[in-house]
């Protein structure tokens, strides 16, 4: 199992770890592009990234400030398909992303103004380089009652990767039993799980979708129980 690390992304080992198709693979130039689109279009004040998944337990950024934050008009949805970090091409997981509509709570992360170019960049590599996710900016309301712009990635529907289908019921028989790269699927999944409660965050979504993988008074998913997701 590979672990995600600031080393294996700065020197470049994380996208070699990943062996993604090459058609899903955006190149180093593709990525500067896509990064210089989204700082052009920067409105004023700091730059915020807004975490919702796997940055608020493993961020792995700089950051000179961090706080809960609320995204109105999207919500979590596992509707990116994982064929390596979280499974496999014979059998897929499930990761987050962005969906329209409803309302999410996570945490923006404040870049330092003098690092937030090099640090994006990091950024850009750990998400953008299948192109399932479109960045932008968009007001997000901070616990203290702040509202300030921050980068989020939302999910890209015509990316390949792109799974429409993301009710608990679905998503609960893929995660119980994919594995990739980075891990076992159902880890990824408690581990937003119990980063969200350490930030005394909730997201019934979630809550339902472990509900969904627990079975027994030891809460540990029974795989047996639940078919085989469709590849």
């Amino acid at each position: 199992m590979t672990i995600l690390t600031r080393k294996n992304l700065i020197d470049g080992s994380f996208r070699g770890s990943l062996d993604m198709p090459s058609h899903l693979s955006r190149s180093d130039a593709d990525l500067d592009r896509s990064l210089d689109e989204i700082l052009q279009a920067r409105p004023d004040g700091a730059i915020w990234v807004f975490a919702y998944g796997s940055l608020i337990w493993n961020p792995l950024l700089a950051f000179a400030e961090q706080c809960t934050a609320t995204l109105d008009g999207w919500h979590r949805s596992f509707c990116v398909r994982s064929i390596s970090g979280r499974g496999r091409l014979e059998w897929p997981g499930r990761v987050l992303a962005l969906e329209p509509d409803g309302q999410v709570q996570g945490v923006a992360l404040r870049l330092n103004d003098d690092q937030a170019a090099a640090e994006l960049r990091l950024l850009w590599t750990r998400e953008m380089g299948s192109g399932v996710y479109r960045p932008l900016w968009s007001q997000v309301t901070l616990g203290d009652g702040r509202e300030v712009a921050a980068i989020v990635f939302v999910v890209n529907p015509e990316q390949p990767l792109y799974e429409p289908d993301a009710t608990v019921a679905t998503v609960a028989r893929i995660v119980v039993e994919a594995a990739g790269v980075f891990g076992r699927n159902a880890d990824y999944l408690h581990a937003l799980d119990a980063a969200l409660a350490d930030r005394g965050l909730r997201d019934p979504y979630i809550d339902a979708i472990v509900c969904a993988l627990t079975r027994g008074k030891d809460g540990t998913p029974q795989p047996a129980q639940i078919a085989p997701p469709p590849v």
